[in-house]
Parts: structure tokens; sequence; C-alpha cells
């Protein structure tokens, strides 16, 4: 749930900062010829299944499902994994489409994620500089979540095949971010002991750039909460004074919110949509609900403002005679904080492989739908930025993402990688159009190489796990616990998209990525690369 240009942003705002973050740089790991000859081969073997990642991108794109019906990506996902020995476990923590695909036995064990949702009212042909639904009104990959899982299945079967080769022990587990948009998926994997045994958390998430960060993240806390409130129904006209609209007390607490809202911390986040506000006006509406979502700094800002929701909720159920029938958790996240060794270990990575190479095509599609949304015509960025260190504690920021949770819990970074265009307003149509284009391609490609190359630095360099743990307990973690925003009795809210998809499948079908008789999902909806609109004077 993060826009893809904010890294710029965010390190323009830590520069005051960071000569004292990298006053004391990591030692430079000693030559290990071994290493470096799989490095070589991981590279190569990677480069290898450039069509590999483009199948992927391009097949989870043409799906676009959104957060817990992701059905056919994750049954395609399984699919490929299953075809190249990784032991399946299907329906994890309670999910449908939550899965585990693992290979290899031992320490150390490296869990391997990325997302794989897609956004409400995203439909949008890819490669066109302008606003073209496929499908009118149906969900699409307006956050590149299509991207991540081509970025990490291609370098672990990389690296698998120089693990078997070697006789390297070792265990890779590769998972999906179940709806991420709806932070409903992490935390459920966490209480279930997905990540129990994990040594080291490898992420993945798409950017337009190439790039990792250590320490505090760019992220707040957050609880997804719905309030559904229980009246009686009338005859709207005939006799009003005998109902008892739960939509008053839905519309009190909003209005209640937007009056305290003042007097919250100026760094909080929230939001909210009326999910039921009745059936029809002639009828006082029985039933309504609001779903809120709560951001703060930290676990205690979050439930400070959640439990003052709660009050307002109770107060606005008062004022309407009516009750506040249930408050349903349909996600959460803790911020996010990421390993020093392990992100210093994947920057070499990252400045070894370094930033794509885009073509004319690449870069006129990009200025071309800059200049649609009246963004500077940057184009595509061509350098990998620095190590982005710890952002300082006044910085304020707005988004949330459940890694954050697993965060907490086992050393973990997040790898950007480089798939989306710079200066995109983020859960938009303009965000899906490269993600099934060259630069897409390419960007996953660079960021499978890392992936494999610091997948290898884990399995062969035990410092770089053990130096993780040490920050973890002695820094991370030594003052700050994980205690999980879920209750008891909360489970993973496996009915949200339902309706949506069910309405707008039947036509997203007809227009499924067919590899075996198209070479690109481009080539599939005959598409020129670039299609943009001309320049004016």
């Amino acid at each position: 749930m993060r826009v893809p240009f904010v890294r710029s942003l965010l390190f323009a705002l830590a520069l005051p900062s960071l000569a004292l973050a990298q006053a004391r740089p990591a030692a430079a790991p000693k030559p290990d010829p071994r290493l470096e000859k799989l490095k070589v081969e991981a590279l190569a073997s990677v480069e290898g299944r450039a069509k590999m990642v483009q199948e992927i991108v391009d097949m989870l794109f043409s799906f676009g499902e959104l957060g817990m019906q992701e059905v056919e990506t994750s049954k395609y996902l399984t699919g490929i994994l299953e075809q190249n020995g990784f032991r399946i476990e299907r329906g994890v923590a309670g999910m449908p489409t939550a899965w585990t695909a693992t290979w290899g036995s031992g320490k150390p064990v490296i869990s391997i994620g990325s997302d794989i949702d897609g956004i409400p009212q995203a439909s949008q042909k890819p490669a066109f500089g302008y606003r073209e639904a496929m499908v009118a009104g149906a969900p699409g990959h307006g956050e590149g979540h299509n991207s991540g899982q081509a970025v990490n299945i291609v370098a672990a079967i990389a690296v698998k095949e120089l693990m078997e080769r070697e006789k390297i022990p070792g265990t890779l587990m590769l998972w999906p971010g179940v709806a991420e948009e709806q932070l409903a998926g992490k935390a459920h994997l966490v209480r279930a002991g997905v990540f129990k045994d994990t040594d080291v958390a490898l992420f993945t998430h798409v950017g337009n750039d190439l790039g990792v960060a250590w320490g505090r993240a760019p992220m707040q806390a957050m609880v997804s909460a719905e309030f559904r409130f229980k009246g009686q129904t009338a005859h709207s006209a005939g006799a009003p004074w005998r109902g008892k609209s739960a939509l008053d007390a839905v519309m009190l607490m909003a209005q209640g919110w937007e009056y305290r809202r003042e007097h919250l911390e100026p760094q909080q986040r929230s939001h909210y949509i009326i999910r039921d506000g009745g059936d029809q006006p002639n009828v006082v509406p029985q039933t309504a609900s609001i779903w809120f979502y709560f951001r703060e700094r930290d676990y205690d800002g979050v439930i400070r403002n959640f439990e003052t929701g709660k009050r307002i909720a109770r107060g606005a159920a008062m004022m309407t005679d009516t009750q506040l029938d249930t408050v349903v958790m349909l996600g959460s996240a803790w911020p996010g904080h990421f390993s020093r060794p392990v992100a210093e270990a994947t920057f070499e990575n990252i400045k070894r492989v370094g930033m794509p190479t885009w073509d004319a095509n690449d870069q006129a599609l990009a200025k071309a739908l800059q200049r649609e949304l009246s963004f500077p015509e940057t184009g595509l960025l061509g350098v990998v930025r620095p190590l982005t260190p710890p952002l300082p504690n006044d910085v304020v920021f707005g988004g949330s993402d459940d890694i954050g949770d697993v965060s907490w819990n086992v050393p973990t970074v997040t790898l950007n990688f480089p798939s989306n265009i710079p200066g995109l307003p983020g859960h938009n149509w303009s965000n899906t159009i490269a993600m099934a284009t060259p630069i897409a391609h390419k960007g996953a490609l660079a960021g499978a190489k890392v992936q494999a190359l610091t997948l290898l630095d884990l399995m062969l360099r035990p410092t770089v796990v053990a130096d993780a743990w040490t920050y973890f307990r002695d820094v991370q973690t030594k003052t700050t616990k994980y205690t999980s925003f879920l209750g008891p009795n909360d489970g993973p809210p496996i009915w949200l998209n339902a309706e949506i998809m069910a309405r707008f499948r039947p036509e997203m079908r007809k227009t499924y990525y067919d590899p075996t008789k198209f070479r690109t999902y481009l080539e599939q909806l005959g598409i020129k690369y670039p299609t943009v609109k001309a320049v004016t004077q």
C-alpha cells in the first residue's frame, strides 16, 4: 500500500541523518572464490529465465484479482513451484488463497515473500499513456503486485539448482502477501506460526528504483475495522417515528470522527467508507456499516485512536436509539523495521546488478504518462540510490504495509525493484500502465538477480544471519516487543471482495494471458508499445 515514488521523497527527508547513519559502515566481507563463482552462475541463470519473468508478470496482470479472491493467481503460482520441486501447503492460516512453497532442509531457513492482490477500478490497458480501461469498473494491478512473485520465484529456482548441485544445506520458503491492500493477511500468517523457524525474511515490493533500507521504515501502524450498526425498519414516510435508522448512526459516527480529528496528533491518518447504507430510501435502514482505517506511528497510538473510534460509535448508537452490533477487525499492520546487516548485504548486490537499461520506448511511455498526469517529465530513473538510512523520528508519513508484522518477528528487509514509473499517485489506473510492459519485465528481472545473490549470501555467509539476529535482539527489539492487534477471535476476512470479483471475473476471464499462443500480453491484446498521445506545441 505504498506509493512507488515514496523512496525518493523519504531519501531527501533523511539527508540530515545520512552521514551519521553511515558513519559506521559494515566491514567488507572477505572474498570467497566459491561464493563469487556461484554468484556469477546465478546471474546467468536468472538472465536465462527472462522469459519466465515476463510470463509470470503478464499472467498475474491479466488476472487482476482483489484481496482474498486471488484464486487464479495462487493456482498459477503454486503450479509453477510444484513443477519445480517445491512442497506446497495451501489454505495457510485459514485463508484459501494463502500458501507456502518449501524446498530443501536444515538451516538457514529463508522466507521469500511478495504481495499478489490488485486495486478496485484500476482496470487499464497496459502500455497506454492515458486512461483506457480494459473492462470498465473492473479491478486491476494499480499497485503493481503482479510483479513481485516473478522476482522471487525465478531467484529461488536459480538458487535451488545451485544448492542441489553443490549440496548446500538450507531451506527456501516462498509465500504470498494475501489481501495486502486491506492489510488482512500477514498478521494471520505470523499468528499461525508460518515464520517461527525462519532465520531471515526477504520481501519484495514494486517501485521505480532498485533499493533497500534499514531501521525505521516509511510506514504507519494501522487497524482496519468495520463498525456495524443495527436498527429497526419502518416506512420512511408513513411511520418514520417507528424506525431506528442504523444509517443515522453511521453518519453520526463519521461526523463525530471529523470533529474529533482536529484534536488528534498530526501524524495520524484516518479514512473511512460507508459499506452498507440501507436498502432503499422508503425503508428506514435496519443495518448500516462504516469501514475505518486508523493509522498512527506505533501500536499504542493506533490502539488509542481505535478506542476513541469505539467510544464515538457507542455514542452514535445512543443518539439514534440503535445498537452497535459488532466491530469486525478486517486487518492490521505494525510499522516496519528492517534489518541493517541484511540490508547492507542486499545493497552490495544492488550495486553489482545496477538499474536496467531503458530504451527509447520505455522512456517515451514514462514521459507521456507523466505529461498526462501533469508531473515533471523526468522519465525512468537510471542510477541506483544510496542505501537508505533510518528515518528521523519526527518525519511523518502516511502509508502502511503488513510486512511490518513479519519484521518484528524475524529479521526482514524489503527489496524495491524498478518496474513502475516515477511520479504516479498510487492505487490508481496510471499505476497499472507499465505493469505488463518491458519496463515491468526488465525491472523484475533486475530484482530477481539481486534476490538470487542475496539468497546465496545468506546460505554461504553465516555471519550475515548471525549479525541480523544480533541487530534484531540488541537494537530493534531491545525496548519494543511485538503484540498483535488481532484478538483471539479475529479470523481472516475471507469474504472481502467476493462480490466485486463475481461481478467482473466473467468479463476479465476473456482477456487472461495465453503464453502458449502469444509471446507477450501486449501481443495478445494487439497493443503497440508504447501507445501515447501526440505532443502538442
